[in-house]
């Protein structure tokens, strides 16, 4: 107990003073802090969180912490809001209809355009996009895709595709787009598709009867956070106690899912979206593992969110250098670490 009262102080008067709390108000935070209870003595603060797709294995860690009672023992009572292509939850977020989404892939979008927004917590590593292929067309690397149709999204044009236009020579004359139906690609062996690692590599084996090729983003030199939480500066400075508690709780559920028994999550998951399937979960689930895509890099040492700001420095740099953002942006304002990266959860891990 103690020691979870101290590390959120710790964490509180951080946010405090990167906050500039008038000191007339500092002398009441600290009297708040020497009272400060444990999470399971609070009455459950209700939480809103967006997920900017339907719900499925890349977003287990959340429903693991809905439905193991890891929300609820900090305190937390959490409805996940399922996302997909007619659901805005960036403009749900920026309406103060959200407190968390996974919007934090826009977070120096909210520096460039002085929105009151950041990221708190990056769960993946690396981002799980992929480009697949058909097998025996010669296109089994990224630089052998120059010049080949390419079926990408709206929003991937605005941000990894970018890099990697730019990186492998590839033009935007090539694009076609992606409407999220695997039928043109099944189709046309020709044709190459974005996907994401843990979704359609499985179910195009199920429907094509085929193992694609599959090119990881991330291992394209791509790299950007994924999966990253976002919310206000006006609730990381109100209540920096109870962004704190979401985050951990959130990790947690994520250390709980990745390596402990995933079924209380995979029941929600299925009940929230029907499509889902104990082998799809199960592929996404071990996908997920095997490439490290939620605990690798920063995260095997700092813990499951980490984030430092030599990464986001490395991400914004490669990222200017192919004209995707603006020179001169104060990429630091564009996240706030002082949630993450202190090895909460680790001891989970089995």
């Amino acid at each position: 107990m103690w020691k979870w009262i101290g590390r959120t102080t710790n964490v509180l008067l951080r946010v405090a003073t990167n906050s500039c709390l008038r000191r007339e108000h500092f002398a009441a935070f600290a009297v708040g802090l020497l009272i400060l209870t444990p999470p399971k003595s609070r009455a459950a603060d209700p939480i809103t969180f967006g997920i900017d797709w339907r719900a499925e294995a890349e977003y287990g860690g959340y429903y693991q912490a809905v439905a193991t009672g890891i929300y609820a023992k900090h305190g937390l009572s959490v409805t996940i809001q399922e996302g997909g292509p007619q659901v805005n939850h960036m403009q749900l977020l920026l309406a103060g209809r959200l407190d968390f989404n996974l919007g934090g892939g826009r977070a120096i979008e909210f520096v460039q355009n002085h929105l009151p927004f950041a990221a708190i917590a990056a769960i993946f590593q690396k981002d799980p996009a992929v480009l697949i292929a058909h097998p025996g067309q010669g296109n089994d690397s990224f630089g052998a895709l120059k010049d080949k149709p390419i079926e990408i999204a709206p929003d991937a044009r605005l941000g990894w595709w970018r890099f990697l236009a730019a990186k492998y020579g590839y033009s935007d004359s090539q694009t076609r787009l992606y409407t999220f139906n695997l039928a043109p690609f099944l189709a046309d062996k020709n044709l190459i598709q974005q996907g994401y690692l843990g979704s359609e590599p499985f179910v195009i084996r199920q429907k094509g009867g085929f193992d694609p090729v599959v090119l990881l983003v991330a291992d394209g030199g791509y790299r950007g956070y994924g999966n990253i939480i976002a919310t206000s500066r006006k609730l990381i400075d109100e209540k920096p106690d109870l962004v704190l508690r979401f985050v951990d709780a959130s990790i947690e559920g994520w250390y709980s899912y990745l390596y402990d028994d995933p079924e209380p999550a995979n029941r929600m998951i299925k009940a929230a979206n029907p499509e889902m399937t104990d082998e799809l979960l199960a592929y996404g689930r071990n996908m997920m593992i095997e490439h490290g895509i939620v605990d690798s890099g920063d995260a095997l040492s700092m813990g499951i969110g980490a984030m430092t700001p030599a990464r986001w420095q490395e991400f914004y740099r490669g990222m200017v250098a192919v004209g995707a953002y603006s020179d001169g942006i104060d990429v630091d304002k564009a996240y706030v670490t002082d949630f993450v990266d202190h090895h909460v959860g680790i001891e989970m891990k089995k």
